[in-house]
């Protein structure tokens, strides 16, 4: 929803590498830790259009709760976009009920607030269009915090498509490529994907890395990119044999080749790259809301509930230390 856990739409600068570690310290401790289906065949949870709160608390003993723009005390929650379809950031359990990282801070954030956190499916991008038309209250999607939301400019063309965004910066993470495991097509790069076709989610940095890379290749030709609505219809696109590779953030991806078919499925291929933070949407110049989620960041952080989140997922390698605002590039 570049870890996505990186679901961006931001050109390529760089490519930073995250140590590996994610995978052994990781998503093996939440796989192990967790009988879940969600990387199976489930496309069918990121097009419904549902609504879950994450049942934080009431206003009753929240020190924070009077930073809240009065609307926001008034209606007593906090909606929230989100793309219920990325494990292990947010989707749906057996039981139907939306967990994940996302979930979880959002509840530890709800005690601090006074209010709850009530999470709204919607495909991945179309939920900055909802925070400009004041559907959502914020977006908390594994969405990578980047200079071109920030400004409302698109990412492929530059130009300006909107007033933009504010974040409030939560994790940190990077994209990986994944392929049918024992069957890698010689896929070791980006460079590799050359001549070959991937599956991706719509609107993701791992789109924006292949479309850069494809405008490389040359000679040995163009890389095929399918784009879905959400990251398991990618997964079942490479499952069924109609992909060579698919990409997604870290985490997201190392939790697939974890669980998808008992382990049987996929395998991550070279280095993880474009480490960026993800960040919780909120709309610009809705000032008051975006400093009490950082204010609620900063007292999770500071009172250790967040680390518990991060070990329970097994993402703590990815955890930041501090709330910053707009810190991304």
């Amino acid at each position: 929803m570049t870890a996505s856990i990186t679901r961006t739409t931001t050109t390529p600068k760089t490519r930073k590498t995250l140590n590996s570690r994610f995978i052994a310290v990781g998503v093996v401790a939440v796989a192990g830790s967790m009988l879940l289906t969600a990387c199976g065949d489930q496309t069918d949870g990121g097009s419904k259009k549902t609504t879950e709160s994450t049942g934080s608390s009431s206003q009753g003993g929240a020190p924070l709760h009077d930073l809240l723009p009065k609307a926001i005390q008034d209606q007593g929650k906090v909606k929230v976009g989100s793309d219920i379809a990325y494990p292990p950031v947010e989707f749906k359990d057996d039981a139907g009920k939306t967990v994940g990282i996302d979930p979880d801070i959002a509840a530890a954030l709800g005690k601090q607030l006074g209010v709850d956190f009530e999470f709204e499916n919607g495909t991945f991008d179309t939920l900055i269009t909802g925070l400009r038309s004041k559907r959502y209250d914020i977006a908390m999607s594994a969405m990578t915090d980047t200079k071109d939301r920030q400004d409302g400019v698109d990412s492929e063309t530059k130009k300006k498509v909107g007033e933009g965004v504010d974040f409030v910066d939560y994790f940190t993470a990077g994209v990986s490529i994944y392929t049918k495991k024992g069957d890698d097509k010689g896929i070791k790069s980006w460079a590799d994907l050359c001549g070959k076709k991937i599956a991706v989610q719509r609107g993701t940095v791992s789109e924006d890395l292949a479309k850069a890379e494809s405008a490389k290749c040359g000679a040995k030709g163009k890389i095929t990119i399918e784009a879905f609505d959400n990251d398991l219809e990618a997964q079942t696109r490479l499952r069924a044999g109609g992909a060579d590779a698919g990409s997604s953030d870290f985490p997201v991806a190392a939790y697939a080749v974890k669980t998808s078919g008992g382990g049987n499925d996929f395998q991550i291929v070279g280095e993880q790259v474009e480490a960026a933070p993800y960040g919780i949407a909120i709309a610009k110049g809705n000032d008051q809301l975006r400093d009490a989620v950082q204010k609620a960041l900063e007292a999770i952080i500071k009172n250790g509930e967040y680390q518990k989140i991060v070990d329970k997922w097994g993402v703590a390698a990815g955890a930041v230390t501090e709330a910053k605002v707009n810190g991304g590039t």
